[in-house]
Order: C-alpha cells, then structure tokens, then sequence
C-alpha cells in the first residue's frame, strides 16, 4: 500500500456520477478510480493524479467550497480524452482532519510523495488557502520554486493574522526557510486590489499583470505560466456570468475560453509540477456551469500535458537557435534561445558565482518573442531586469 493511502478517502463511484454509465474513451471509463470497496490504486506508469481536497474552514465568505471535488469528477468522468491516452489516477479525496494544519499536512504530503514519483497532481479544493500547502509539498525537494497564481486580488493579507483564503500569500512570503524565488499574478483587477500591495509586488520583484493585460494578448501568459513550478487558479478570476460559483465573483475576469487556454499553456509546460483548482462552491453554481467549465479546465491542462515539447534548453543543444543581443551602450548583453520544436523563446541572466548553485535553475528564463524585439530595439524587458535584481 501507498505511503499516502491513509489520507485518502475513496469517491462514491455512483452517487458522483448518479449511475451513468461511461465507454471505452470517457474518463469515468479510463481513469484508474479509488472508488468505495477498492485496494488504493497502484502508482506505476501515472502520469497524473486527481486530488480533491474537502476543507473549506478558512475560506472567507465561501463557506461551502468544500464540496466542490465530487461535483466536478460528475462532470469530468463524461469527457472523451481526444487525441490522447490519459494515464491518469483519481486517488479520491483529503477530507478535513481534526484542525486544518492535519489538512495541510495531508495535502503537503501526498504533494511530495507525486512529485518525487513523477506524478503531476491536480487539486481539486476546497478553499484557495491550500495553495499554502500546495506550496508546502516543495520544502524538502531541496529547490527554488516559482508560484504563478491565476487571481483577481493578491491574497497577501496581514502576515499576523491568521491564514484565510485572502491572505496565504503573506506565509508563503515569510515562510522559513524560504524556498519561494519567484510568484506571479495572472489577471489581477486594479480595484480590487490596494496601491500598497500592488508597491510590495513590486519592491519583491514580483510580476503581477493585469486582467486586461492578459485579455489584450492571452498568448503573453505562456512564458508567466512555462516559469511557474506549481500553479494556483482561483475560480473568482472568471467573471460571474462564466463561473457563477463563488459569491465573491466579481462581474469582470477572463472569459471561459482564456481560462481553458491558460491551463493549456499549465499542461505544455515541462517545468510545471502541480496545479491546484479553488473556490468552487457548488450551492451557487447556477446548472452546475462553473464545475462543467473546471472538468473542462482540467481537459485543456491534459491536453497540454500530452502535447509537452521537452524542450527546456540546453546552452549547447543544436536544437535551439541562438541569438546574442548587445543593447544600453554595451552595458547589458542578452542571449536569446529559440527552440526548433515549439518556436518557444528563453533568455538568459548573468549568474553571480558568488550565489553557488542554489538559483542556479532560475537563470534561463521563458519569454516571447516580444521580449526579444525589446532588445533589439535597445530596451531592457522587464522579466529579464526583475529576474536579473533578485539574482544580483
């Protein structure tokens, strides 16, 4: 038996799914289910793992959210897989333990115990503050890690208070040893958010950009996402009409479409180790809409998945085009790399040797092609300058 089993709680097959039936192609039919009555599934040859996590008790105005696991296997059992196999396990759900520390102990456990087998798991919650112990899955993987989070407000709350749904952030900032290089903000909305936390983003040399940033041009989120080790999507940042779930949505926020295109981008990228989904509160999911579009999310993130380039660079690898750029009076000097496979682009910021090897990993960062016209035209980007002041 697995070293995890004892957390996990196997799904009620049928009443989940109200005793549909599924075909040969359906996930109800291919994934490999912890259902009532099993032995805890086997773990070799897994891809990925669907976690659903039932604690919602520090989630602000959203009590509820807890429920949400079970409500969208219903609807992601009836998806067809498309043009791939899914080689993926459903271990059922982390149910609340006596405090909600023995919850995050749970889920950084089970985190650990995939990501050291491969195993990419997908975390079905539950309130967004198990993004903390999401994060907490890394402590002894003994590496950096960056964390982008898909959200409408930052979540940095007051470091002396106690950790809610709106305010894990500030712990993970904290935490020691701190273990977290980078995050980044995906789709924020300037109201909802105070000038002064939008000044401390900035003093950390975090990257946080703004809804319409991101609506303007989706595909500029690819390299936030191919950066991040571990993603954190809170339902709230789809606007109301798409994903009405939550009663703190907000009447703006991606549409449906860029969200399923932002988890695409979460599967393709071969640095990416976990991703949680949260907020989902059923008692307000108007026809189930907002659980329909999560099943659909978790497809597009499969997707991605399965159409992986493994094509993180290598500075002598023949399969990358490399371009050096001179800009500032020859002060900065930029390499470029260009794979041949995607068409995907990296840049590179000078190591300090007096750093040793523990940033090491973080020096060939993602970017577009639009961060490399910036050079050329003799301007710094800004990933490459908030990259290269943290390294210094």
């Amino acid at each position: 038996m697995s070293d995890i089993a004892h957390f996990f709680t196997p799904v009620s097959f049928n009443m989940v799914v109200e005793n549909k039936e599924f075909v040969e192609g359906q996930f109800g039919h291919d994934f490999k289910i912890y259902k009532e009555g099993d032995e805890f599934p086997e773990l070799e040859n897994i891809d990925m793992a669907i976690i659903g996590v039932c604690e919602d008790r520090n989630a602000v105005n959203n009590e509820g959210c807890a429920l949400a696991p079970d409500t969208v296997r219903n609807y992601l059992y009836s998806l067809y897989s498309g043009n791939f196999r899914a080689n993926v396990v459903d271990l059922g759900n982390i149910m609340a333990g006596h405090s909600v520390d023995d919850t995050y102990y749970a889920v950084k456990a089970s985190i650990d115990f995939l990501i050291r087998k491969n195993i990419v798991p997908v975390i079905i919650g539950g309130s967004q503050d198990l993004t903390y112990a999401q994060f907490l899955g890394y402590k002894d993987l003994e590496q950096t890690i960056n964390i982008a989070s898909i959200d409408s407000i930052f979540d940095l709350g007051n470091p002396e208070d106690d950790i809610t749904n709106t305010s894990y952030l500030g712990k993970i900032i904290l935490h020691q040893p701190n273990y977290l290089f980078n995050y980044s903000n995906i789709g924020y909305q300037t109201y909802l958010v105070s000038p002064s936390s939008t000044t401390m983003m900035t003093k950390l040399y975090f990257d946080a950009y703004r809804l319409g940033q991101i609506r303007d041009k989706i595909e500029e989120a690819e390299p936030i996402i191919r950066q991040a080790d571990m993603i954190s999507f809170d339902i709230t940042s789809i606007k109301h009409a798409d994903a009405p779930a939550n009663p703190n949505a907000s009447p703006n926020g991606l549409y449906a479409e860029e969200a399923c295109q932002i988890m695409r981008y979460a599967g393709m990228s071969d640095k990416l180790t976990s991703v949680g989904i949260y907020e989902i509160n059923p008692a307000f999911d108007a026809y189930g809409k907002t659980s329909h579009l999560a099943a659909q999310m978790i497809w597009c993130f499969m997707d991605g998945f399965y159409n992986r380039k493994s094509d993180y660079p290598s500075r002598t690898n023949p399969d990358y085009i490399r371009f050096n750029v001179v800009l500032q009076d020859e002060k900065y000097e930029i390499n470029f790399y260009k794979s041949k496979k995607s068409d995907r682009w990296w840049m590179e910021i000078p190591y300090p040797p007096h750093k040793g090897l523990k940033f090491e990993r973080h020096t060939l960062i993602p970017c577009s092609y639009k961060d490399y016209s910036m050079a050329v035209n003799n301007e710094i980007p800004d990933r490459w300058w908030q990259t290269y002041q943290k390294l210094a």
